[in-house]
C-alpha cells in the first residue's frame, strides 16, 4: 500500500486558502478514481482506494498544519509503511504559480507541515511541491498562503489539479517521469502541428501596356501629296 498524504488546515474557514492545495489534490484524486467516501480517521480524514495497480491510502491531516506529523505517523503504523510509501502534496512557494516537482527526501525549507512530518517519521518520504508564488516578503507569507486563491487563479489551479489525478496512477507505480507528463499535457497542452491555412496571396494583376505614341509625321507637303497616290 501506497500512503498520499495532502497538506492544509481543517475546517470550512480555511478550505480555499493557498495552504491548502495538498487537501485540493487529495481531494481531485478521490472524486477522479472514484475512491470511497471520506471518513474519519488517523486524526484526519482518510479514503481508500485503488490508482492503476496500487491500494492507496489518502489522507487529510486534521491536526493543523504543524502537526500534521502526528497523523501521519499513527497512519504508517496502523499499516506498517515505511517513509518510502508515503507522499505528501503540499504547497510550495519557491515554485511559480501552476508549477509541480517531485521531490524525494530532503529538508524541509521551514514549511510548518513538512518540518511536523520530519519529526514524526524523518525525512526520507516523497513529496510533490505545488507552485503557489512568493508574496515578495517573508512578512507577508503567513497572510499570503492563509489567504483563499483568487478568482483569476482558477483556471490555472484546475489544470494543475485534473493533471495531478491523471497522472496520480503513475506516481503510486512509483514513475515520477509518467506523473509529471500527464500533469504538463493539463497545464501546458501540446499545440497541434497543424496550422490554419494561410489566405492565398493576390495575384498580381498586370498593368495593360501603354499604346506606343505614334512617331511625328517629318514628310513636307509635296511628299505627303505624293505618297496619296502611291
Amino acid at each position: 500500500m501506497k500512503l498520499f498524504v495532502g497538506l492544509g488546515n481543517p475546517g470550512a474557514k480555511y478550505a480555499q486558502n493557498r495552504h491548502n492545495i495538498g487537501f485540493m489534490a487529495m481531494d481531485q484524486i478521490a472524486s477522479d478514481h472514484g475512491f470511497a467516501p471520506w471518513k474519519s480517521k488517523f486524526q484526519g480524514e482518510a479514503t481508500e482506494g485503488r490508482l492503476g495497480d496500487e491500494k492507496v491510502l489518502l489522507l487529510k491531516p486534521g491536526t493543523f498544519m504543524n502537526r500534521s506529523g502526528q497523523s501521519v505517523q499513527a497512519a504508517m503504523q496502523f499499516y506498517k509503511l515505511a517513509p518510502a510509501d508515503v507522499t505528501v502534496f503540499h504547497d510550495e512557494l519557491d515554485l511559480a504559480p501552476g508549477k509541480c516537482r517531485v521531490k524525494q527526501g530532503g529538508g524541509h525549507a521551514g514549511h510548518n507541515g513538512l518540518r511536523s512530518i520530519h519529526g514524526h517519521i524523518g525525512e526520507a518520504y516523497g513529496r510533490v511541491r505545488l507552485g503557489i508564488g512568493h508574496p515578495g516578503h517573508k512578512d507577508a507569507v503567513a497572510g499570503y498562503v492563509l489567504h483563499d486563491f483568487p478568482k483569476a487563479d482558477a483556471d490555472w489551479l484546475d489544470d494543475l489539479l485534473r493533471g495531478i489525478a491523471d497522472g496520480a496512477p503513475h506516481l503510486a507505480e512509483g514513475d515520477a517521469g509518467k506523473f509529471m507528463n500527464a500533469v504538463a499535457l493539463r497545464v501546458a497542452p501540446a499545440r497541434s502541428s497543424k496550422t490554419p491555412a494561410q489566405s492565398p496571396a493576390k495575384a498580381e494583376v498586370p498593368k495593360p501596356a501603354s499604346k506606343p505614341q505614334p512617331e511625328p509625321d517629318v514628310r513636307n507637303p509635296l511628299q505627303k501629296l505624293m505618297d496619296r497616290f502611291k
